[in-house]
Formats: C-alpha cells, structure tokens, sequence
C-alpha cells in the first residue's frame, strides 16, 4: 500500500455495543454529520490517524442486529455492505461487539465474514462480561473465526493502539478477507448461487444469496433484475426457507466457537447488580414514583444551581453597560453597540448556566443507563395514546431540543407510531423555552420555598414541563383516530447496563450545548437584537417627528417635569417606531390573552426562535436608556411596566398566560422544516401549526381569564 493513502472503514456493530463510544475516540473532532442521500438517515464520518502514513475515513454506519433489515436505518448499513451504496465503497469492516452477549453479536459478525470483506473484531465490556463470569480466549476465538480480534474499553482509552496497530496489518494486507466460510449457506441453493454468481464473479456465496432474497430493492438494471428473477424461478428459490435454515446453521456453528473459546458461568448464580436494580427501578408502582423523583430533583435543580452564576452574568452585564457609557461619546453608534449589542449578547449569555446543567443532567441519565428505562416503564401508557415506548425516546429528547428528537423517530418501524410521534414532539418543552419561563417566573411568581425545602419557582417550572407532557399525549390520543394504519406495533427494548457515569462526557456535552447555544442560537438572537434596535430606534419621519416636536414643546412650557417628560418622550418614541407599528397593529388580536403590544413584538420576533423573546426584550427596554450604575436589570424593568391606564404589565394572570402560550405554540421556524423534511409534505408541518397555534391562543385565554 501506497504511503500516504487513505482508506475507508466502515464501523458496524449491534446497538449498545459501544461503537459511538469507540467512533468518537478513533476520530475525536474530526468528525462530520450529514445524510445518507436518498434517506433521512445519519451518516457520521470521521478521519482517524492508524499511524504516521494511513489515515482512514471511519464511516459510522447505523446500528444492526443481523443482515436481514427491518427499518430504514438498518436497510442502510445493509446496502453499504453489500456493495449497493453508490456514495460508500468501504475497504474494510470495523466490528464492534459486547463481549457480555457474546452470542448475538457473533450472528451478525458470521454474516460479515461470509461476505468476504475485511474484517477486524473489537471486544468492547470485557469488564461486564467478566463480571458475569465469562471468560474469553481471545487467540482460540480467532482460530474459529478466522479473523483478528483485539480487546478494547473506548470509555477508558484502553486497547486503542493495539486496535491501531491490527487495523494497520490488515489494511497492509488488503484486498485479504477471511479463509473460510463460518458456514456454507448455499448447500440447497447451490444452482441459484451458481447463476447469481454468473453474472457478478466478484461476490461471495452468502452475497450471492442476499441478492436473490433482497434484488429488487438493489439498484440492478432491468436485464439484471430480469435475470436474477428467472434464477429464483428456475430453481425454486424460497426466500424465507433460505433464511431461518441459515439462521439456524448459525447459531450452530455459534454454539461450536463458544463451546472451544468461551467459559461462561453457572446461569443459576445469583443475579447482577443490574438485575437487582431493575427490580426496583422498574417496579410496576415504586418505578413510576422514582421516576417522577428523578424528574422533579432535575428541574429543582436547573434552579437551585443555575441562580449563583445567573445572578453573577446579570451584575456583569450591568457593569458593563454602565462602564461603556462612561466612556463612550453619546451617539447613535454608542447606542446601538450598548442596547442592542451589549444588551443582546446579555439576553443569551445569562441563560448558558441552566441549559449546562439541563443538558449534563440529561446525559447522566443516557450515561447510568436510566433513560432507556424509562422508555420501559412509559410503553403501557404510550400504548393507551397510539404510540410505544420508543416515542418516549424522543420526546425526552424534545426536552433538549425538537430537531434531533423528531430526527430520532427514524427507529420507530410502524408509520403511524412514527408520524404521531413528530406531530406531539414540539410539545415538549425544548431548552429553548428556558430563557421564557425562566424570566416569566421570576417576575410573577414569588420565590419562596413550599413546606421549607422546595422551591415555588421550581415547582412551577416542573409544572410548565408536564403540562406540554400531558397535551402531547391528549393529542396523540386524539390523531390516533384520524390517522389509519395497518401495520402492527412491536415494542422490542434491548435494556443497557447500568454504568457509572462518564464525569467527562457529561461535561465536555455540557460545553458542546453551551457552546452551539451560544454561537448558533446566538447568532439568530444577535441579528435579530440588532434590527430590533433599528426598528424600535427609527420609524415613520412624521410621525416621530410630531413627537419629538410635542415632548420639546411640553418640557419648555413645564422645566420641572423635565424627567418625567424624558420617560414618557422614550414610550412615546418607541410606540410610533416601526417596531411599535407592527406591535399596536397585531394588539388587538393578543389583547384578550393579557398582552400588550412589546409582548406582540416578541411574539413575532420568536418564531424565529423561541429564546429570541428574551432578546426582543432586552432590545425593547433598553432603547432610548442611558446605562448609568442604578440601571435596572431587565427583570426590573419588565417588572415596572405599565400600561397607558397605570396597571401593571406583567401581573400574575399574564405571566401564567404567556407561559401556557411558549409550552405550546410551534414558535420555530427549524422544527417546521425539520418536520417537512422527516415526512417528505408540507401537510404535517402546515397542520402542526395551526393546532398548536390555536391550542396555544385557547388555553393561554383559559388562564387568562381565571387568574385576572
């Protein structure tokens, strides 16, 4: 092999065997997601350094559990293996398997051998399987197999140089594939492999086989998809016969390679830790209570840590404000960079600490194991509504954030399940709505603690959580009987072990959320702050000009009130600006609810983004202000708004109203697409939002009028 030259390396494996973790070691940084074209399917590639001269591209391909598929993502990893993906030709298999459950894995593993690609093993939880009283000969199970297995723990770094170092070999000794076959799969299809083979000399036997089974969802010409047909035919071909007698002869010869390789312990022994745990966390009255304690200390404590370092960014801001007008010359420049720049980048930076602690939270969940035990414990009820439990999945990833969770849907195999799922995700409340409650709930509701240790304000919040919960299973309970489908549910959950949490993992997403918070959803935030302040600032000449003209009349016939004047001269200012124009026009229509028109503003402002609202506020009280050192926060402003009667803004009943509004109303423009795209219409995500906006209007009036 040429020095220098790049390969690619397809990385396969069962789900939960450790290949994402073994992935990110192997490529670090440089990774890139994209799409498998054709299908809404992830496709990870990243670049690893085998030694000074080889790089490889690793392409993570979607977990599979054998070659016979059954959703989309699996068709795909199916397809590159084959040799049916025009984009992916990979020049060697990296296969991840857990040594736990050694078992299952080798099914898949034969099946790649047999095709008679390049193969490398990596043994991943030999510490589980030790735990278990498994005992591996590594060097035995590679004379069975016939391939090069290297052990390894990618969530300590261990066993990946010498994994480097069989990956260099083989690649070396490429085009090299396995001796031997782990079976002979084509005994009573040997004249129907003969004709297949015929036509494609390159391929293996057993690929000679899955073409005769899967053919017409190959990309063959029409002669080639002609001629396989009449194989099928001439020989009497059947497919599913073909299939359980392979499956079969496997776990045969499995049961073989395991008996020469592998000690495993009494079955009768006492039962794991995971066990044990299980029959607590999942026990059908106290596994519901743990959970909804696992849930309410979770948001308790978005509040309880966030406050400190919260309250340190607002004074910070404040400082700064105040230092820069000192030194800067009054202008319009000056202006702009301090309310709106300054004041904008406040309105993102402030919300960073809770989305951290939202999101390190989240991953320790994912990391110990527990979320997919909640996937369990909700299927029952997921049931009553049309769903399953792998909904659960992605609507608590809807926490986070809709994008990815509706992305995530693509493992829920029944249609119907899959588009009920999308349709209630945005429902959840993603961290995007953070910043809203958070500010809402500190102006109208009191922070004080219920029975002396829980806190009000918190429980509020866990209160906004489940109701977008709940809505999202009445509405799905509702879809299920305008949305038909033949197809039969199964719920199949492969339950992880529980696992220490990985501090470092936890953290490093922690900063990676923070982090596209700030400089994605940021950005959004930053442009809009900036062209609010160009349009709260400016507006239509006459009309500013004939307030300009009043206010300067008024203060001359009255000096005294030169102060007050100055205030009513700013509201003045901004009602006739172009900002104020679009707010007064749509007042009317949110009049009802409790807003007024800078609410309307907001509204408008955060479709883009929900977090937006937070910005669009800090721009529209900032405008016109001089940031000396007894500036008020923005809290502190909202909360001394009045209307033009002298009542109070932000009274409870609208606080409580305009909450209910951000749970439900679809407020992002990328959920939308990100819906179009998953279901390939514009007839979802059209009929997303007009529900959810009209849900939103009615229940926001609902509270409203109760608590006014």
């Amino acid at each position: 092999m040429s020095p220098g030259k790049k390969i690619n390396i397809a990385l396969v494996g069962n789900p939960n065997s450790g290949k994402s973790s073994l992935f990110n070691v192997l490529t670090g940084l440089n990774q890139k997601v994209g799409n498998f074209p054709g299908v809404t399917v992830d496709k990870k590639t990243g670049v690893a350094a085998i030694n000074e001269e080889i790089t490889a591209n690793i392409i993570d391909l979607p977990g599979t559990y054998s070659l016979y598929p059954k959703r989309a993502d699996e068709w795909v990893a199916y397809k590159v293996l084959l040799n049916q993906d025009d984009t992916i030709k990979p020049d060697m298999v990296l296969l991840v398997a857990d040594a736990s459950n050694l078992k299952r894995n080798l099914l898949f593993c034969s099946q790649i051998i047999d095709l008679k690609i390049p193969i490398v093993v990596a043994l991943t939880m030999m510490d589980l399987a030790k735990q278990k009283g498994t005992q591996i000969d590594i060097p035995n199970l590679e004379r069975e197999l016939g391939v090069p297995i290297v052990a390894i723990n990618p969530r300590k770094n261990k066993g990946i140089a010498p994994l480097k170092k069989i990956l260099e070999i083989t690649i070396q000794n490429l085009p090299q594939h396995p001796a031997r076959d782990f079976i002979d799969a084509s005994p009573a299809n040997t004249e129907a492999v003969a004709a297949v083979k015929k036509m494609f000399p390159a391929i293996s036997g057993y690929a000679a086989v899955h073409y005769l089974i899967n053919h017409e969802h190959f990309s063959f010409t029409e002669n080639e998809q002609a001629a396989i047909e009449q194989a099928e035919i001439d020989n009497k071909f059947n497919p599913t016969k073909t299939q359980a007698e392979e499956i079969l002869q496997r776990y045969t010869r499995i049961k073989h390679v395991m008996q020469q390789s592998i000690v495993e312990s009494d079955p009768l022994q006492k039962s794991l830790f995971t066990e044990r745990l299980d029959n607590i966390l999942l026990h059908r009255r106290w596994g519901y209570l743990i959970l909804l304690g696992v849930l309410f200390l979770m948001f308790q404590s978005v509040f309880w840590l966030a406050q400190y370092p919260m309250n340190f960014i607002e004074w910070s801001f404040a400082e700064i404000s105040h230092w820069l007008s000192g030194v800067m010359p009054e202008s319009w420049f000056s202006d702009l960079f301090i309310n709106g720049l300054v004041a904008g980048i406040g309105g993102i930076v402030i919300f960073v600490p809770q989305i951290m602690i939202l999101f390190g939270l989240i991953t320790l969940l994912e990391d110990t194991g527990y979320m997919a035990r909640i996937s369990f414990l909700t299927d029952k009820l997921m049931r009553k509504v049309g769903l399953n439990g792998k909904s659960v999945m992605p609507m608590i990833s809807g926490f986070a954030c809709a994008v990815p969770a509706i992305m995530s849907t693509r493992n829920i195999e029944n249609k119907k399940e899959r588009l009920l799922t999308i349709m209630i995700t945005p429902l959840m409340s993603c961290s995007a709505r953070l910043p809203v409650y958070t500010i809402l709930i500190a102006l109208v509701i009191p922070s004080k603690l219920v029975w002396g240790f829980l806190s009000l304000q918190g429980l509020v919040m866990m209160a906004l959580y489940l109701l977008g919960t709940v809505l999202a299973l009445i509405v799905a309970w509702v879809m299920k009987w305008f949305i038909k489908s033949t197809e039969r549910s199964f719920f199949i959950l492969e339950l992880p072990i529980y696992r220490s949490p990985r501090w470092k993992n936890a953290l490093y997403t922690m900063v990676e959320k923070a982090r596209i918070f700030v400089f994605q959803a940021g950005k959004v935030i930053m442009v809009i702050s900036l062209l609010l302040w160009a349009l709260s600032t400016y507006g239509p000449a006459k009309k500013m000009a004939a307030v300009t003209a009043k206010y300067d009349a008024l203060e001359v016939q009255n000096p005294a009130a030169k102060d007050e004047l100055q205030k009513e001269r700013k509201t003045a200012l901004l009602q006739n600006s172009f900002a104020g124009t679009v707010g007064s026009a749509i007042e009317p229509v949110i009049q009802p609810l409790g807003y007024d028109w800078k609410i309307g503003i907001a509204l408008v402002t955060s479709f883009a983004a929900r977090e937006v609202f937070v910005g669009t506020m800090a721009t529209l009280y900032s405008v016109g202000d001089d940031a000396d050192e007894n500036s008020p926060t923005l809290r502190e402003k909202m909360h001394a708004a009045v209307r033009e009667d002298g009542t109070k803004v932000y009274t409870l009943a609208t606080g409580l109203s305009l909450m209910v509004f951000y749970v439900i109303a679809m407020q992002c423009m990328s959920t939308l697409a990100i819906v179009k795209r998953e279901t390939r219409s514009w007839k979802w995500p059209v009929l997303q939002f007009v529900y959810m906006t009209l849900l939103a209007y009615g229940l926001s009036w609902v509270v409203y009028e109760i608590f006014k």
